[in-house]
């Protein structure tokens, strides 16, 4: 991987420490690592998200980072798949790289928090909808993790920002229509990753 979390946003003026966009790169920072970490054999393995497989999952967070990019473009994703089935194992880094590109340069101007972004999920400001992006690549950067025995280094204030977004988000009770099941209970005192996913309806 070509990027890391440690890369700075291109930005034409300082990103405070708190600004959306860099938890947005962190996460994504840490999920192209966990998904780099994944053995050949592992990509037919079943994961927490159900409805994908390993490789599934790694196409879908590629399609995702598009659908990023454009709607920091202005552009509407509402059309845009939400897999990439068509990337082979050994294609998806390129493919992943290209795309943390165009995000970067997407969302590079700090106005872009401020705008109202049109997404599938709903018309959020880039901040809000930064947020849930982060969450995103959280929670699924765990299914990999879980998926293929990996243990990533959980940044604390990351999992903060992305269980505060999907408590926001995501309602207590009956979840229709959302891709996410029934929270699951977990100890208050749990690790703020098990919060989350269990929250998200994994079992951690």
């Amino acid at each position: 991987m070509t990027h890391t979390e440690n890369t700075p946003l291109s930005t034409p003026t300082p990103a405070t420490a708190d600004d959306p966009r860099r938890h947005l790169m962190k996460a994504i920072a840490l999920a192209g690592r966990t998904v780099a970490a994944v053995r050949p054999e592992q990509f037919d393995a079943p994961t927490p998200c159900t409805e994908f497989t390993v490789r599934r999952l790694v196409g879908h967070l590629v399609a995702v980072l598009r659908r990023i990019a454009v709607a920091g473009r202005g552009g509407d994703v509402a059309n845009l798949p939400t897999v990439d089935d068509d990337l082979a194992d050994t294609a998806w880094r390129e493919a992943w790289d290209a795309a943390v590109r165009e995000v970067e340069e997407a969302w590079a101007d700090p106005s872009i928090l401020g705008r109202t972004l049109n997404l599938p999920f709903g018309n959020l400001p880039g901040a809000a909808a930064a947020a849930v992006w982060t969450s995103e690549f959280t929670v699924h950067t765990w299914d990999v993790a879980t998926a293929t025995g990996q243990l990533p280094d959980w940044d604390d204030e990351l999992v903060a920002v992305a269980y505060a977004a999907m408590r926001r988000g995501l309602p207590t009770g009956p979840r229709d229509g959302a891709p996410f099941g029934a929270a699951v209970d977990v100890d208050a005192d749990a690790p703020a990753i098990d919060r989350l996913v269990a929250w998200c309806g994994r079992k951690p």
